[in-house]
């Protein structure tokens, strides 16, 4: 069901060097699709690294006029330093003094496999969840399998669940080799527990554990992930299908952003439907590399899917709007069934990442709507201060007749707190530029103006504390979000 993320290989590329390749890179550069789009570029020879339609070089194991199956990107810890500008030839130079330094026989081990960290003799693996499953819940058949564990259904035997049939997350303890997995077990279930009260997130039901596992208890989602629903559509979906899928995972990211969740691996295959209907719900699941966040934190370590990667992910400085790049990401496969970067190897997705811009010349992409390609050109804006948020993702034309309610942004919060903390001189130049808004921007602004809940047409503190209480939960307590409200005490009436 993808609550389990699968693993990256190893491979020796032409020039002697190991690197690590998504086993999604040795099927084709793209997703499906349609016919006449691939035969048509094709003879046109515009295809590039970034957005190639040719089959992989890489010799298929399987007999000759088999399909693979379906690509799929494992989302891990990518462990390598990546300083800036490139990641790529860092990279390179450690995995050869590693080569250097061990057998050359045998792939290069990533670190979580290694046992770098703390060894298993030594780790505390007690997580305090509850140890009674089987009295609880009655397992079933395995339904999802990915590197760290597999998902089964089940159904439960007591309580508010009796009769009910949930999904269960098995994770095994001892592939928890180092205390950073262990940590990471700990912290989804925190956010899953601390997170609630939206349509589009998977619901948490328990969590519990034995010797050899911890079992996390969520909410069935029987229609499979969105990157089959792409596939079985023939690699794309139309603007207008691809409307409503892209405003429930704006929706859903918005929330956690709020709350002060950055999800950090958003991708097709973490998005589940409830059931196999074509308009049913989707929900966003796998939260294992998920964090709490500050409203001025920036995180540095390199997590996620190598397609779906933001920039600044990579120069290790980051924070919620690298969710917003990976939106980017899937709204362009939605729309047109390519990635927009794409290499054979991991650092060469790094640079593609880094370097390439998306390709908006070739088939379909003329006849995709100006709204939609920019909506994606400024989700895919390499520099992460210009990038929309997503409640402005929300509020954006090709959006707006969605009809989706703009949920509070906290970057009104940080604008106000700037604001203040302005010279009077500052605060005049960005009076005379108000004045030069667009009306996007002004629809955008109402709408947060209006979730404050001002006073004969003005805000106070007061406001600011009143909106951001009603929208908070757990999670937001947790990441400290209302501390931004220290940080703006000294409005009086804006």
């Amino acid at each position: 069901m993808g609550h389990c993320c699968s693993k990256s290989v190893s491979v020796v590329d032409n020039d002697g060097n190991t690197g690590s390749v998504d086993p999604s890179a040795r099927t084709a550069a793209t997703l499906p699709v349609s016919s006449n789009s691939v035969a048509g570029d094709a003879r046109s020879g515009k295809a590039t690294p970034a957005h190639s339609f040719s089959a992989s070089p890489f010799p298929s194991p399987l007999p000759a006029g088999v399909a693979p199956s379906p690509a799929r990107t494992p989302g891990r810890k990518f462990r390598w330093p990546l300083p800036p500008p490139s990641p790529a030839r860092p990279i390179m130079a450690i995995l050869r003094r590693r080569g250097q330094e061990r057998p050359p026989e045998g792939p290069t081990p990533i670190p979580e496999e290694n046992g770098e960290g703390d060894r298993e003799g030594g780790l505390d693996k007690s997580f305090g969840y509850a140890k009674n499953l089987g009295a609880k819940f009655e397992l079933g058949k395995e339904v999802g399998r990915g590197h760290f564990g597999h998902t089964c259904w089940a159904k439960g035997k007591k309580g508010v669940l009796k009769g009910q049939a949930v999904a269960v997350k098995i994770v095994s303890k001892a592939k928890m080799t180092t205390a950073i997995a262990v940590e990471d077990v700990r912290r989804e279930v925190k956010i899953l527990k601390a997170l609630s009260g939206h349509n589009n997130l998977v619901k948490f039901h328990d969590a519990f554990e034995d010797a050899n596992n911890v079992y996390i208890v969520m909410e069935l989602c029987e229609g499979g992930e969105l990157l089959d629903r792409i596939l079985s559509r023939g690699g794309r979906y139309t603007e207008e299908d691809a409307k409503k899928i892209v405003v429930q995972i704006a929706s859903v990211v918005a929330f956690c952003h709020l709350q002060g969740v950055v999800h950090r691996d958003l991708k097709p295959e973490n998005f589940l439907f409830v059931t196999k209907n074509e308009d049913a719900p989707m929900k966003a699941i796998d939260f294992g590399l998920s964090d709490f966040i500050r409203p001025d934190q920036r995180l540095n370590d390199i997590v996620g899917s190598a397609y779906y990667v933001a920039p600044e992910v990579l120069h290790r400085s980051y924070s919620v709007e690298a969710d917003l790049w990976s939106i980017g990401v899937i709204t362009y496969i939605l729309l047109c069934g390519s990635r927009p970067f794409w290499a054979r190897t991991e650092s060469g997705i790094f640079r593609s990442v880094l370097r390439a811009d998306p390709n908006f010349d070739d088939s379909p992409w003329p006849l995709v709507s100006p709204e939609a390609k920019d909506f994606v050109r400024r989700l895919l804006n390499k520099d992460h201060r210009k990038r929309m948020t997503a409640a402005q993702a929300l509020s954006h034309p090709w959006l707006r007749d969605e009809n989706c309610a703009v949920p509070l942004d906290i970057l009104i919060y940080k604008l106000v707190r700037s604001y203040v903390r302005a010279t009077p001189f500052k605060r005049a130049a960005l009076k005379a530029l108000s004045k030069a808004l667009t009306e996007d921007e002004l629809i955008y602004l109402r709408a947060q103006f209006g979730l404050l809940e001002p006073k004969d047409g003005c805000v106070s503190l007061d406001n600011f504390r009143a909106a951001l209480m009603r929208n908070a939960t757990d999670a937001m307590r947790e990441s400290r979000v209302p501390d931004i409200l220290n940080l703006v005490r000294h409005i009086d009436v804006f």
